[in-house]
């Protein structure tokens, strides 16, 4: 009897070429099931793992990159410096494309100064925050995104507002910023699509459960709360450039999003007030949902006319890091005519 070959996709990899090595997280965390979902979009949108940089900083969640694309490349930093290795990274090698995977206290807290000037200059990589509220990694302190008045058996009660990470986005003007939860893998993967042909920086921030620390019912980032008070923004639809593919949708209001690569986000919006294209708009959608103690995700903005810190610089089409050292030296004279204008 024939063994059957895995299917491939067109590229020719299959599944199993974008797994990572076996996770040593807490069984149930909702982080594996977003390294899960980055491996299904990877491969669905057939993006080559040897063109891939893995960045990360220091928690659960930045452990998350072993689990996923084992043939890329990778970059473990500093607690909350991811935003400024990968910026060098990409400035010296702008082919490869960037998955930054943080935490809600990598990004937070030690790393949010890092992450506003990372959305700022327009970083052209997927920006992933595992948002669970806690620092699992040591034994569950409360972060900066946790609860007002959260109550853990071994941190007390948190006396202090959270900190809404993706208004933090939005105030930064970045260009693609969306909400998700773990427990909606579906979901997840599309906003992976998406964000993988924005053309600068992409935020995600995904509440990710913490099963061992801050999976109380009363919690915002619990797997109880996500399922019971979830209200997605918008239904879309990813829509690669490669091939026609064809959606049928339900009745209302639809825009299309042309990505620089081709494909296109369809976005369909369920409240006609809502334009995931209004900056404004979304700012007053995530304030009235944290006042409301709403749960909202989905697209809640996107921006594909700024320019990213690639073209802002101007950088040649060859990667700084393959210039020969002729082209990367001025001469004699060129720093002759640099210095006299300094003078």
């Amino acid at each position: 009897m024939a063994v059957q070959e895995p299917p491939v996709n067109v590229i020719g990899l299959t599944r199993q070429d974008y797994q990572g090595n076996p996770s040593t997280l807490c069984s149930g965390c909702g982080h594996n099931t977003i390294s899960a979902a980055i491996v299904a979009a990877a491969y669905d949108i057939a993006l080559r793992p040897t063109k891939v940089i893995k960045m990360s900083g220091i928690g659960c969640s930045s452990k998350t990159p072993a689990y996923f694309l084992n043939g890329a490349h990778g970059f473990n930093g500093l607690h909350g410096r991811m935003p400024s290795t990968a910026t060098g990274a990409l400035l010296a090698n702008h082919t490869l494309k960037a998955i930054g995977v943080s935490g809600d206290g990598d990004t937070g807290s030690i790393g949010l100064g890092q992450f506003k000037h990372m959305v700022r200059r327009n970083v052209p990589m997927v920006y992933i925050i595992e948002n669970n509220g806690v620092y699992g990694l040591t034994k569950g302190q409360f972060s900066a995104t946790a609860d007002l008045d959260q109550k853990l058996k071994y941190a007390g009660v948190n006396e202090l507002p959270p900190i809404d990470l993706c208004l933090e986005a939005l105030v930064a003007d970045c260009g693609f910023v969306a909400r998700s939860f773990a427990g909606d893998r579906k979901q997840v993967e599309a906003l992976l699509k998406a964000a993988l042909s924005h053309r600068g920086t992409a935020v995600i921030d995904i509440i990710s459960p913490c099963v061992t620390f801050n999976d109380n019912d009363d919690s915002t980032k619990s797997f109880a709360w996500g399922r019971q008070h979830e209200e997605v923004v918008s239904e879309f639809s990813f829509l690669p450039n490669r091939t026609e593919i064809t959606v049928d949708y339900p009745e209302g209001s639809a825009i299309d999003v042309d990505m620089p690569d081709g494909s296109v986000v369809r976005l369909r919006k369920l409240d006609n007030n809502y334009d995931p294209t209004d900056r404004y708009a979304a700012m007053r959608l995530v304030e009235d949902a944290h006042r409301k103690q709403e749960f909202i995700t989905g697209l809640l903005y996107i921006d594909e006319e700024r320019p990213s810190l690639e073209e802002l610089e101007r950088l040649p089409a060859t990667p700084l890091a393959r210039l020969d050292e002729a082209t990367l030296r001025p001469s004699r004279e060129t720093l002759a005519k640099l210095m006299s204008e300094l003078m």
